[in-house]
C-alpha cells in the first residue's frame, strides 16, 4: 500500500497546476478514482509508468516559463542582444481555434516586460521577422491552416517565420511542410512570396508511420485478447499498423518496452470501453486519441498545465461516465479569462 500511496501522491504533485484556477488542484484521491477504473492487477503497474511518463511529458507553468526564458536568450535565434531582436519581431496571433497561442504570447509578453521593458504588442513594427508560437503541435493541421491563411493575406513579400512549440511531433512538421496536397512552402511559392521557415521546440517526438518501431507515442505491438477490442478492430476498414516490440523511442518517454506495452494495451482496452459508454464521442476520437485517419488513435502523452489534447488516449481525458485524469476544457473564452486573471497575479 505504501508504494500505491506514494505513486498517487507523486502523480498529483507532478500535475498540481493542471488547469489551475479553473479546476480544483489534483489530489491523490482524484488519481485513485481514475486508476480504480482499470483491473486491479494492472493498477500499480499503470501508476508506476504514468508517474515516470508524466515527469517527461507534463509541462507545468514553471516548466513552460523555463522554456520561454530559454527561447528569449537562445543565441542562435536572437544573437547578442535579445531585447533588440525581440523588439523587431511580430508575434502572430492568428490561431483559427482555441486560446493556446494567445496565452503563450501573453506568457512571453510577461517575460519581455520583465527583461526589456516592453510587451509583445509593442514589437514588430514594419517587421520582416515573425513568430508563430503555440504550446504543442500534434497533426500539424492547425499550424498549416493558420500560416497558409496568413500567407494568402497579411504576409509581406519577404519574411522569416520562426515556428516555436514546446512539444512537436515529427509528423506535424512533415504534414505542414511536405504534404503533397498543399503545404506552407507551396503556399508561399504560389503567392509569389519569399518566406523562410525555421522550427524550434524543446521536445521533438517521433510519430510518423514509417518510424513506428522507434516512435515516442503509443503504438501497440499486438491486439489484446479482449472481445470489445476485437470487435472494434474488426470493423476497421484498414487493419492497424502494429509496432515491432523492443524499443522505447528516442526520447526515453517510457521506462521500458514492457511498461510501454502495458500502457498501450490497457489504454486501448479502456478507450474502446469508453467509446461504448460515452455517446457524444465522434468517430475520429479513437481509443488512443483523436485522429482523422482510421487508426487506433494518435497516442500522444503530452499534457500541459493549460489543457489535455484530444490527441491523447481517451482514458486520460474522456468524461462522464468515465472519470478522467485530465478533464479537458473546450471553452476557450472562459479559459482565456481565467488564464489572464491568473497571469495578472504572477511575477514571471
Amino acid at each position: 500500500m505504501a508504494e500505491r500511496e506514494d505513486l498517487l501522491a507523486s502523480i498529483a504533485a507532478t500535475t498540481a497546476d493542471y488547469r489551475e484556477g479553473d479546476l480544483p488542484a489534483p489530489t491523490p484521491a482524484h488519481v485513485e478514482r481514475w486508476i480504480n477504473q482499470f483491473d486491479a492487477a494492472v493498477q500499480i503497474p499503470i501508476l508506476r509508468e504514468m508517474d515516470h511518463v508524466l515527469k517527461k511529458t507534463y509541462f507545468s507553468r514553471a516548466r513552460t516559463a523555463k522554456f520561454l526564458a530559454g527561447l528569449f536568450q537562445t543565441k542562435k535565434l536572437v544573437g547578442d542582444d535579445p531585447c533588440a531582436f525581440w523588439k523587431g519581431v511580430k508575434f502572430l496571433d492568428i490561431q483559427g481555434g482555441g486560446a493556446s497561442q494567445t496565452q503563450m504570447i501573453a506568457l512571453f509578453s510577461k517575460l519581455l516586460e520583465a527583461n526589456c521593458g516592453f510587451e509583445a504588442s509593442e514589437c514588430g513594427k514594419n517587421a520582416e521577422v515573425f513568430l508563430y508560437i503555440d504550446d504543442a503541435t500534434f497533426t500539424g493541421n492547425r499550424v498549416k491552416q493558420d500560416i497558409e491563411k496568413w500567407i494568402a493575406g497579411d504576409a509581406p513579400a519577404k519574411a522569416t517565420v520562426h515556428i516555436v512549440m514546446i512539444a512537436m511531433h515529427t509528423g506535424a512538421r512533415y504534414y505542414a511542410e511536405q504534404h503533397n496536397k498543399g503545404n506552407i512552402l507551396k503556399a508561399a511559392k504560389d503567392a509569389g512570396k519569399d518566406i523562410t521557415f525555421h522550427w524550434w521546440c524543446e521536445l521533438d517526438l517521433e510519430n510518423q508511420r514509417a518510424h513506428t518501431d522507434s516512435s515516442d507515442v503509443l503504438r501497440p505491438v499486438r491486439i489484446p485478447d479482449d472481445p470489445a477490442v476485437a470487435e472494434y478492430v474488426g470493423a476497421m476498414t484498414y487493419k492497424p499498423h502494429l509496432r515491432t516490440p523492443g524499443q522505447v523511442g528516442g526520447k526515453g518517454i517510457f521506462s521500458s518496452d514492457e511498461a510501454r506495452q502495458l500502457l498501450e494495451e490497457e489504454f486501448l482496452k479502456a478507450g474502446v470501453r469508453i467509446r461504448q459508454m460515452c455517446p457524444n464521442l465522434n468517430k475520429y476520437q479513437r481509443p488512443l486519441g483523436n485522429m482523422l485517419l482510421e487508426t487506433l488513435g494518435f497516442g500522444s502523452l503530452i499534457v500541459t498545465f493549460r489543457n489535455c489534447p484530444n490527441n491523447a488516449p481517451l482514458a486520460l481525458w474522456a468524461g462522464d461516465p468515465w472519470h478522467p485524469l485530465f478533464p479537458r476544457t473546450t471553452n476557450s473564452d472562459t479559459s482565456m479569462k481565467r488564464f489572464m486573471a491568473m497571469l495578472a497575479k504572477d511575477v514571471f
